[in-house]
């Protein structure tokens, strides 16, 4: 279909980590994502070794994810999606035809496959028989995470614990304070996303130029963690608070480059540019936070914002007289929302008054609280 694979084919290929291993091929391909040719055969030589390691001979492609790893990662990567074609064939001579023996991990298999990483300390599952299936999963696949999982038994819910829900309405907010007092303020777009640093109630203990640094330095440790928190992609422009001292800015593009360091998605960061602003550009993985877990307001349409009671009363006015000029009636009914039909009663009472006059119909004003400030009905009979 279009571009896309064949839905029905005998080229096995399983999807890990940051590769694909398929057993009948024996060439290297590299996402076409990944379009500098420096890195595309850096990621094949390492591939090569990782494959000779694991004595391994078959075909690989690196993902857009593989992007920026080492051959470590992807001789543990080889190292499980050779013990799933293993199970693969063991599971094709024992089992009795029509028989499925194999199908894409769920969510929760998934999650352990591709978000553990070397400073993971422990995995919390408070569904036993979630952890029973992943513990089964893990002892065959992955062995060196076994130690990983652990049951969580506590009579408090598990978010409740860590306090998640309070974090993903936070990851989900378009402000976010800092401990100072400062805030940042993050505003995702179509183009690209924006993040607007404030001092807020800080005010520091030393000179003006000092509490602008401080400030900077804090959003820098915050933005990294946004970025992959909220799972941003694209290009994203961070307006620090100016500072003069050119050490200061250093500084602060030092603390921003760190704060990414641990981050698995290739981002490049660009120096600081007159007016404060730092321009970055992540990948683009899968759908951020908001993508996931929100949809665009019914009323508003994703804008944020609604037409005025005011500008809805003007719009309304001139349907009155479009309908009058198009139609003989003898009453002419306005349906509108309550905020609406209260201005039409109130300031806009002389406006409405002469309408009525001037159209020689009575105009009759009719509440319906289902109605959206910005939607009205002109009725007439």
């Amino acid at each position: 279909v279009g571009n896309k694979g064949a839905r029905l084919t005998a080229e096995v290929s399983l999807a890990g980590r940051h590769l694909v291993l398929m057993p009948f091929a024996s060439h290297i391909g590299i996402s076409k994502r990944i379009e500098d040719k420096c890195t595309r055969d850096h990621l094949k030589s390492i591939v090569k070794k990782a494959l000779a390691s694991q004595a391994l001979d078959c075909g690989v492609i690196v993902r857009t994810a593989g992007d920026g790893h080492t051959a470590e990662d992807f001789e543990r990567d080889l190292d499980y999606l050779k013990r799933v074609w293993d199970d693969i064939r063991k599971e094709q001579k024992e089992a009795k035809s029509p028989a499925l023996i194999f199908e894409e991990l769920p969510l929760t298999h998934r999650l352990i496959r591709d978000q553990i990483r070397r400073d993971t300390i422990r995995v919390w599952i408070d569904s036993l028989e979630t952890f029973n299936r992943l513990s089964q999963f893990v002892s065959k696949f992955m062995p060196d995470l076994a130690h990983l999982m652990q049951h969580y038994q506590g009579a408090q819910p598990l978010f409740d614990v860590y306090q998640i829900e309070e974090e993903i309405e936070k990851a989900l907010s378009c402000r976010i304070d800092l401990r100072s007092g400062a805030y940042l303020v993050i505003d995702q777009t179509e183009a690209m996303t924006t993040i607007d640093v404030n001092t807020g109630r800080f005010v520091g203990k030393q000179t003006l130029e000092h509490t602008r640094f401080r400030t900077n330095l804090e959003a820098a440790v915050a933005i990294g963690r946004q970025l992959r928190l909220r799972n941003l992609g694209g290009i994203v422009a961070v307006d620090f608070i100016n500072m003069e001292n050119e050490d200061y800015q250093r500084q602060v593009l030092r603390m921003l480059e760190r704060s990414i360091e641990g981050d698995s998605v290739k981002t490049r960061i660009f120096e600081l540019n007159e007016l404060g602003i730092v321009i970055l550009t992540r990948k683009r993985s899968r759908g951020c936070l908001s993508d996931f877990l929100q949809e665009s307001c019914p009323q508003c349409q994703g804008t944020g914002q609604i037409k005025t009671a005011e500008t809805v009363c003007y719009e309304i006015f001139r349907a009155v007289m479009q309908a009058y000029r198009s139609y003989s009636a003898k009453i002419t009914t306005i349906i509108a929302a309550p905020s609406v039909i209260d201005r039409l009663i109130d300031d806009e009472s002389d406006s409405l008054a002469d309408l009525e006059t001037f159209i020689h119909r009575p105009i009759r004003l009719q509440v319906d609280s289902s109605f959206s400030q910005d939607r009205f009905e002109v009725v007439v009979s």
